[in-house]
C-alpha cells in the first residue's frame, strides 16, 4: 500500500514540478522530457502538472522564470564590476544553461507565449542595458545599435565555443566601445 503524502499547498508543488522540469530540461532536453516523465521526476500524477500549468511550454516558461529570479539577485553581486566582467558574467550563465537558451530559439517559430517570453526577455535586458549605455554618455541616437552590437556578441558567443581567454577578450573589446559609466 503506498504512503501517504505529507499535505502541501500549491505553491510547493508547482514549485516542486518547476525544479523537476528544470533539471530534466537542461540535463536531458526539452523535446526528450515527456509530460509524463516530468510528473515521474516531480512525483505527481500526470494530470496533476496541467492544474498548475496549460502546457509543456508554459512549465517552460515557469522555469525560465525561476532561472531569471535566481540569476538576478546573483547579478547584483557583480553589478559593480567593469562592464566587461558583467558581460562575461552573462555569458557564463548563459552557457550554463544552454540547453534552455537554444530551446527557446528553436520554440520561438512554434510557441507563441515562448515568443512573447523571449521577446519581454529582449526588451527588459536591452531596456536596463540601454539605460546604462545613457549614463554611461552613449548617444541617444546610437543606443539601439548598442544594445543589438552587444546581444549579437552574447548571442555569438553562446554559439561558438570559445575559451575564456578568447571569451574575456571578445568582452573586453566590446565594452572598449563604450565609456565608463559617468558618476
Amino acid at each position: 500500500m503506498p504512503r501517504n503524502k505529507r499535505p502541501q499547498g500549491a505553491d510547493e508543488k508547482r514549485d516542486e514540478i518547476v525544479a523537476a522540469a528544470r533539471r530534466l530540461f537542461v540535463d536531458g532536453g526539452y523535446d526528450a522530457t515527456s509530460m509524463n516523465r516530468l510528473a515521474t521526476e516531480a512525483g505527481v500524477a500526470a494530470n496533476t502538472i496541467y492544474w498548475y500549468f496549460r502546457d509543456k511550454d508554459d512549465v517552460l516558461i515557469a522555469v525560465l522564470s525561476a532561472v531569471m529570479a535566481e540569476a538576478w539577485p546573483q547579478y547584483q553581486d557583480v553589478a559593480d564590476r567593469p562592464i566587461s566582467e558583467r558581460v562575461l558574467w552573462i555569458v557564463r550563465r548563459l552557457t550554463e544553461m544552454s540547453g534552455l537558451v537554444t530551446t527557446v530559439h528553436a520554440r520561438v517559430p512554434h510557441s507563441p507565449s515562448i515568443a512573447e517570453w523571449h521577446n519581454n526577455f529582449h526588451v527588459l535586458t536591452g531596456s536596463l542595458f540601454g539605460a546604462e549605455l545613457e549614463a554611461a554618455g552613449i548617444a541617444a541616437d546610437a543606443i539601439e545599435a548598442e544594445v543589438m552590437i552587444a546581444v549579437f556578441t552574447v548571442e555569438g558567443l553562446l554559439m561558438h565555443t570559445q575559451d575564456e581567454t578568447e571569451q574575456r577578450a571578445i568582452c573586453t573589446a566590446l565594452a572598449s566601445r563604450w565609456p565608463a559609466p559617468q558618476t
